[in-house]
């Protein structure tokens, strides 16, 4: 019951919001604003990501039905009727007629049910039940009344997690329900202030059965292990676990076990939901792990696989298993997806007891992370798989997952999709703990280490002693002073990068990927300078005025992160899918045709379609687009292309190529690391003897 499968050209989900009252738009211009209650900007139903929204607006029955019928939504959403001037959320009413019983529920659906429907109605168990019992897979329901800020925080957690991930229905709802006990329950913001607390556990429920991995093995497969001496296991995965820091919206508070097992459970969903939804794109022979090479049994065999996750981050996992496993593909997919979703947890979180001992300090804010709103930190053990995932994720414009469980930064890295009005939304929910008057003496309102500046001093700095005989022998010998210079260069701040560069898997050789001294850096050893001719030191001159304009290239745009392989080794068809889905994924949708692989490119050059593969590959080989007259546009690159023919009499084809090259390839260019360097290294040589001869 995936909501959408990863890499199909409908790569989508839709729902079908079905709205109850003519008055819910006026909620939100008509909400009091007060000092004692901020704001709460209620996000609109609207089509983003891979969701897609039909919005249906108090409609009567039959409109429903030609809409569900002609629609054919995966998920229908049903709420319930806003009750004027107040926060609770009432029963179900289409029209003039009242859905409170489940046989006229069942009768509005008629024979076509969804995949999925939630039902944001109060007590609705019995209602829930008939939908089930009729046969909708999932039903998701309240069997509680519930404050409209709840249920919206709630709906707004399980469209988002649609929207940014191929999920199923089952993780989308843990997701959602562990964002909803983080900042609803946790704060005791379920009920509205005029509703009385009631015994039944709080928040939504879900009807329906958990998803299964296949991990059957064919019966071949089965009569031979059945033979052979001993039980292997399927498969054991080598992985380390670390400590991951996250910086988490809301006001600053102890770290209690509500909180803590909140965000647990939530990272445990989105993991669940990348790796349920990966595909394994290859595997390769790997040594196995060096302290457990003894302990490996008759058969059991080493692979590294390499997974893309269905959100399009990339691992690699190193994993044994029986030779019968290994060597299937799908088999070894289903197995180290069971064993990574079924058997383990994968977050485990860190109480901060040896940190609450240190000072206290001021929260410093920054507009980098959570738009500028207080944050507090959240220690986290996760395995390394999946610390490199989050990274990979927290940089996304377009993922909106960790936004609804308050996550701002992963070590460090900010969260990009994080808005003003998210912050807003999290933090309304915190304005009952914040008025706590016992908050300022019972919490660890105590920043982040990154983020403490350092402590205020008042002594002046000194100069260093190791370079004070040099700094006045120099001095002496100009003015005759024996002072001491400061050592300038010290004190100049140190560099750093600000991202590190991530290289795709495919990338890698075998040879260098299972390199046991893979660690080792091979650093050049520096020459000892010796004085320059005056023929050199214009040569070297000559050489850092060519620098200079080669610096003036474009700086790359934001890497695509593909999973493509290097466009050496790289076939025809995985580059033209790779430069289509790039085009669409920055919004020239209109380069991409209808008709998909088959009519792209929509161009034509001397009667045949344009050789997109072969202009890329020639041109990147010579440095880039950005080499211009450097390369023979005719003479090498036409030359190799498929449009060129032995009685060719084009005129004027290098502008031609120049043309197509920036519409379709020279965007794509700067987001990948294709271009040669070698090819580089050579034009800086020849600039640099242009400038010499000059």
């Amino acid at each position: 019951m995936m909501f959408s499968a990863q890499g199909s050209s409908r790569n989508h989900c839709s729902l079908l919001a079905v709205l109850c009252g003519g008055k819910v738009s006026d909620n939100k211009q008509k909400q009091p604003v007060s000092d004692y209650k901020p704001r709460y900007p209620f996000p609109e139903l609207s089509s983003s990501g891979r969701l897609e929204v039909q919005l249906l607006n108090n409609p009567s029955i039959d409109e429903f039905r030609r809409v569900l019928e002609s629609f054919e939504p995966n998920i229908v959403y049903l709420q319930g009727e806003q009750i004027v001037d107040g926060e609770e959320i009432g029963s179900l009413v289409l029209g003039d007629v009242d859905l409170s019983t489940p046989e006229a529920l069942c009768g509005v659906f008629g024979s076509t049910f969804p995949t999925t429907v939630y039902l944001e109605i109060p007590n609705g168990v019995k209602l829930a039940e008939g939908l089930h019992s009729k046969g909708v897979p999932y039903v998701i329901y309240w069997k509680n009344t519930f404050s409209r800020y709840a249920a919206c925080h709630f709906r707004q957690a399980l469209l988002s997690v649609i929207q940014s991930s191929c999920s199923h229905t089952w993780d989308a709802f843990q997701f959602a329900r562990a964002s909803f006990r983080l900042y609803c329950v946790r704060n005791n913001n379920i009920f509205s202030s005029n509703s009385q607390k009631q015994s039944i556990k709080p928040g939504p429920h879900l009807l329906g059965e958990p998803p299964k991995i296949d991990v059957s093995q064919p019966e071949v497969d089965m009569q031979e292990e059945e033979g052979s001496p001993e039980n292997l296991p399927a498969v054991k995965i080598y992985d380390d676990d670390v400590t991951m820091r996250f910086l988490v919206c809301g006001s600053p508070c102890t770290l209690d076990a509500v909180l803590l097992g909140s965000l647990e459970d939530g990272l445990n969903a989105l993991l669940s939901i990348e790796i349920r939804g990966s595909k394994l794109h290859n595997r390769a022979s790997a040594p196995p792990p060096p302290l457990q090479a003894g302990t490996f049994s008759r058969g059991v065999v080493t692979m590294r696989c390499d997974f893309s996750t269905c959100s399009s981050a990339h691992i690699s996992l190193l994993v044994s298993g029986s030779a019968q496993t290994c060597f299937n593909d799908q088999l070894l997919e289903n197995h180290i997806k069971n064993e990574l979703i079924e058997k383990s947890q994968l977050v485990h979180a860190q109480s901060s007891s040896e940190e609450s001992k240190l000072p206290s300090f001021e929260p410093r804010r920054s507009t980098s992370i959570a738009c500028g709103a207080s944050v507090f930190e959240v220690c986290m053990k996760v395995p390394t798989w999946a610390s490199q995932v989050l990274r990979q994720l927290a940089p996304d414009v377009s993922y909106r997952s960790l936004v609804m469980l308050g996550i701002a930064s992963i070590q460090g890295l900010s969260v990009a999709s994080f808005e003003k009005d998210d912050a807003e939304r999290l933090l309304f929910f915190c304005k009952k703990l914040s008025k706590d008057p016992l908050l300022g003496s019972s919490l660890i309102a105590r920043t982040p280490s990154w983020l403490v500046p350092p402590a205020p001093s008042r002594k002046r700095p000194e100069p260093y002693k190791d370079t004070k005989s040099l700094n006045c022998t120099i001095m002496e010998g100009v003015n005759g002073l024996t002072r001491p210079k400061i050592n300038v260069a010290a004190m100049r701040p140190i560099p750093h990068t600000h991202r590190h560069k991530m290289l795709p898997f495919s990338g890698f050789s075998e040879a260098e990927r299972y390199d046991g001294d893979q660690g080792k850096v091979n650093l050049p050893v520096a020459p000892v300078k010796q004085p320059a001719p005056v023929t050199h030191r214009k040569a070297l001159s000559s050489s850092f005025q060519a620098q200079q304009i080669i610096s003036l290239n474009p700086l790359p745009l934001k890497k695509h992160g593909c999973g493509r392989a290097p466009i050496q080794v790289c076939s025809e068809e995985e580059f033209l899918r790779d430069v289509m889905q790039f085009l669409i994924f920055r919004g020239h949708t209109r380069l991409v045709p209808q008709g998909g692989l088959a009519e792209f490119p929509d161009a034509i050059l001397n009667a045949k379609r344009l050789d997109l593969f072969n202009l890329y590959r020639e041109v990147v080989s010579r440095g880039g687009f950005n080499v211009g007259n450097g390369i023979n546009w005719k003479g090498q690159v036409f030359s190799k292309m498929r449009n060129h023919t032995l009685t060719n009499r084009m005129t004027g084809v290098g502008n031609t190529l120049k043309r197509h090259y920036e519409t379709y390839l020279l965007e794509y260019e700067l987001a990948h690391d294709d271009v040669d360097g070698e090819c580089c290294l050579l034009c800086h040589r020849s600039l640099s003897l242009l400038f010499a001869h000059t």
